[in-house]
Parts: C-alpha cells; sequence; structure tokens
C-alpha cells in the first residue's frame, strides 16, 4: 500500500511562486499542477453528481464510478501529447474529462439524450470523442488491449511519432487477449503505453484470487517489455512514470507498461453492495485521497492557496450542476436515427428489401 503523504513532506516551503516554478518536478510548471488538480475535481464532482443521478434513475444500464482513481487519468494524460490516442475500460468517465471532452456532452450521454457526447448511444460505458483522439470506453474487459496494440502499429506504419496510451484495470491481466496484445507489441516493437490500474479488485474478487502474482508489471517483462510501478494515489508520481513510458515509446523504443496502484473509493458499481471488503480498508485507502494530497503539494509549495482550492471546488460544483441541468433539458434521440452510426455506409433499407425479394423468388432458369 502506498505511504501516507502526511509522512513524506518535501523539504522547506520556498519563498515565492517563481521559485517554486524551478524546484518542480518533470518539468512542471505551476499553471499545469494548477490545471491537473482542476480535473481531479471536476472528475470528483462529475461521479457525485452521476451517483445521484442513478440513484434517480436518471442514468440507465450500469454505473462505474472512478472515485478515488482521479490521479491516474489526469496525471497520465497530462503526460501525452494532444494527438496521441487514449483508450479506456468501462470506468471511462475520468478519461473523458481528463482529456478535456465537454463536462455537459458528458453528462448528457450518461442520461441518455441526443446532446450527448455520443448522441446518446454510447451511455455511461462507451464515452468517446474523435476530435479529441480518445477512442471511448470498453465494456468488455481487456477487448481494448490489442485495438490499442493495433493504433500503435498504424502509428508505427505511418511514420508518426505519436503514443497510444491503453488504459485496464488488474482483472484485465487475467485474460488471454490481454497476453496477446502485449505479445504482438513486445513483436512488432509499437509505441503503446500500457497502464494497469492495479485497485486491488477484479469486479468482488481480490487480487489474490484472481492474479498468482501482486505485481502486475511481471506479466509485463515476461514479454521483456519495460515496466514500472507508480502510486497511484499521487497525480505527480503517474505524471511522472507516463512521460517516461511515452518519451520511450516516442522514441522508437517499442512498448513500455505502466503499473498504477490506486483504490476506488466506490464499489464496482452502483449496484455492488461492496460485502467483499471491510470498512476499515476503505477507510485506511480514504486517507490517501489524491485530491487533498494534491492540494496539500500546492499549498505547501505556494503554488494556489486554500482559498484558491476551495474556489476551484466550489466552480467544479456550479459547473456540474450546470451540466445535470443541461442533460435533464436535452431531448431524447429520435427513434428513427436508431441506425445512425452503425455502419460507415448504412444500407439503403428499400435497395435491401428488393434484394431480399429477388433472393426469395429468383428468376426460372434458361431452358
Amino acid at each position: 500500500m502506498p505511504t501516507n503523504p502526511k509522512t513524506n513532506r518535501t523539504g522547506s516551503r520556498p519563498t515565492s511562486r517563481r521559485a517554486v516554478a524551478r524546484q518542480l518536478p518533470h518539468g512542471l510548471t505551476a499553471q499545469q499542477c494548477r490545471e491537473m488538480y482542476h480535473k481531479m475535481v471536476q472528475i470528483r464532482h462529475f461521479e457525485d453528481h452521476a451517483a445521484e443521478a442513478y440513484a434517480q434513475a436518471k442514468v440507465g444500464g450500469f454505473l462505474h464510478l472512478y472515485i478515488g482513481e482521479e490521479a491516474v487519468a489526469v496525471g497520465a494524460i497530462a503526460a501525452a501529447r494532444e494527438d496521441d490516442h487514449i483508450l479506456g475500460h468501462y470506468r471511462d468517465h475520468g478519461y473523458a474529462l481528463a482529456r478535456g471532452c465537454d463536462v455537459q456532452a458528458c453528462m448528457a450521454e450518461l442520461f441518455g439524450r441526443e446532446t450527448g457526447i455520443c448522441h446518446g448511444r454510447g451511455g455511461s460505458m462507451h464515452l468517446a470523442d474523435a476530435k479529441r483522439h480518445f477512442w471511448g470506453g470498453h465494456a468488455i474487459v481487456g477487448s481494448h488491449i490489442p485495438i490499442g496494440a493495433g493504433m500503435a502499429y498504424a502509428m508505427q506504419y505511418l511514420e508518426e511519432p505519436l503514443v497510444v496510451l491503453d488504459f485496464f484495470g488488474d482483472g484485465a491481466t487475467g485474460n488471454g487477449i490481454f497476453h496477446e496484445g502485449l505479445n504482438m507489441a513486445a513483436l512488432w516493437n509499437l509505441p503503446v503505453v500500457f497502464i494497469c490500474e492495479n485497485n486491488l479488485y477484479g469486479m468482488g474478487a481480490t487480487l489474490a484470487e484472481e492474479s498468482p502474482v501482486s505485481d502486475m508489471m511481471i506479466k509485463a517483462e515476461g514479454y521483456t517489455m519495460p515496466a514500472v510501478q507508480c502510486d497511484g494515489m499521487d497525480v505527480l508520481s503517474v505524471y511522472g512514470a507516463v512521460q517516461q513510458a511515452a518519451e520511450h515509446c516516442r522514441s522508437g523504443k517499442g512498448p513500455f507498461f505502466v503499473e498504477a496502484l490506486t483504490y476506488r473509493f466506490r464499489g464496482h458499481s452502483m449496484a455492488d453492495p461492496e460485502l467483499y471488503r471491510d470498512k476499515e480498508e476503505v477507510r485506511r485507502w480514504r486517507e490517501l485521497d489524491p485530491i487533498p494530497r494534491f492540494g496539500d503539494f500546492l499549498v505547501q509549495h505556494r503554488i494556489s492557496s486554500q482559498q484558491e482550492l476551495a474556489q476551484v471546488n466550489e466552480e467544479a460544483e456550479a459547473e456540474m450542476l450546470e451540466a445535470v441541468r443541461f442533460a435533464d433539458a436535452s431531448p431524447w434521440p429520435d427513434p428513427s436515427t436508431a441506425a445512425r452510426g452503425v455502419y460507415a455506409n448504412p444500407i439503403d433499407p428499400e435497395a435491401a428489401q428488393e434484394a431480399l425479394t429477388l433472393a426469395a423468388d429468383p428468376a426460372p432458369a434458361a431452358s
């Protein structure tokens, strides 16, 4: 388990914000740090309101919350370029917001409305935004791991200096498709960063029940792939690990594996009674909450004041209240458009019916 940040303070306070900027880790600026804090707070408030909407039956299907894991998405995506490609699993709201997707469109998507980021057709587990190179959440565990390898192959083939960030949970590493994806990425030297969010549980199965090894990075080393483990409750630790990984991939050295040790504060989904873990365990991990932890860092290094952090929280709450109002007021998709987006070149229904008729009643054969 990661160490308590309260026992791991850094040095004495600097005398000015300008002095701080030169001392920040990984080449970060004070403004970048403030932006990362804002993103984490934004995700937390979004998830809180999504949970409330689900309880009010405004969100259909399942709802998997990212509360507790915000530092992983924010730190990793902040270390990527805007034109790098992002793939995530079904706990995907955090990636969408960390990537800069529109908050109102994301909330409307959860509500199944036409104004949603996928016009109400994806829902909670399938947020995507092609303009931001965010290729969505994927509900089938591990299914997007070889997709990430394929996208990285395309980048290599096109000789574009881009990297793919492929996020998945520890539970996905037991799937055969995980090994197929890593094997091909290593064999073809592909520019993909595999990011495993090890939150200790695969649905309700503990890590010990789902894997013979506790460190997921060991599985990557079996494919001669460089791997590092970082503190997934510390946004700076994640940023540094993914920055190192992305530089490795972009330089043509092949794939890289990052294991982020993290924890979800809520159940697997909103339907989860959480009978497999005790409240004391959750309480201990909540002491490592990545948001106040990073907030303490910002105040200690005089990047932000407590008043400024409080203002970020107030603005995020107001933003989410407006997002919920927007989603509530948005129209439902027109049922006549249900087939839109299924095919790149939609089938003409009249032509299809004519073809079926001809197939059922063929012309008589020539004598």
